[in-house]
């Protein structure tokens, strides 16, 4: 499950194993299911507020957590503290195709960003060329959490101007789709 913001800051998320009870648990929660190029799509009404969007997406995804427990929430619009929206951010990181860059406004998150992988490139920081796609969101999240627990904001942008500029799902091959959770040999039933 990918939780994520557009720059025009819509909330969706993207569930990329079936889980039956998701779409359920989702649009009890305020999202409504929408077909995107291959996938669909679970999308918070335009004009949703940071505070709701928090809301919103904390309740489906409590319920999820009973399914799941393989999810990536990158999403800039589901930030919110109990005493109102999250002050400006020290750091930035940016997804622009296959580069992932970051800037720091101040000194203390610069070592955090090293420590995930993160090399200093003249007045930003990027993860190196060859870290799959994977990697480089395994590495954001990682930076994420870590200045999170500092308390150092960070904003997270995909890349994504709009909803209508998702990627389409990837291709689908003639092996039946491994979960995302791979490693663990899948249950049969005999018949």
């Amino acid at each position: 499950m990918f939780i994520g913001s557009t720059a025009d800051g819509a909330t969706f998320v993207v569930i990329n194993a079936r889980i039956p009870a998701a779409d359920r648990l989702l649009t009890e929660a305020g999202f409504a299911a929408r077909e995107h190029r291959g996938r669909t799509l679970y999308v918070l009404p335009p004009g949703t507020t940071n505070e709701d969007a928090h809301n919103r997406t904390g309740t489906a995804l409590y319920g999820l957590l009973a399914h799941t427990m393989d999810f990536v929430d990158l999403s800039w619009t589901t930030r919110w503290l109990e005493s109102g929206p999250l002050p400006e951010p020290d750091v930035h990181i940016q997804f622009s195709g296959n580069s992932v860059t970051a800037t720091a406004l101040t000194d203390a998150p610069r070592a955090v960003l090293e420590q995930h992988g993160f090399t200093a490139d003249s007045s930003h920081y990027v993860l190196p060329d060859h870290m799959s796609e994977e990697q480089k969101v395994g590495a954001v999240v990682r930076a994420e959490t870590h200045l999170s627990v500092q308390g150092i904001g960070t904003r997270v942008s995909l890349g994504i101007p709009t909803i209508d500029a998702i990627p389409p799902a990837p291709g689908r091959t003639s092996a039946p789709a491994r979960p995302l959770s791979a490693g663990t040999p899948a249950n049969r039933r005999a018949r």
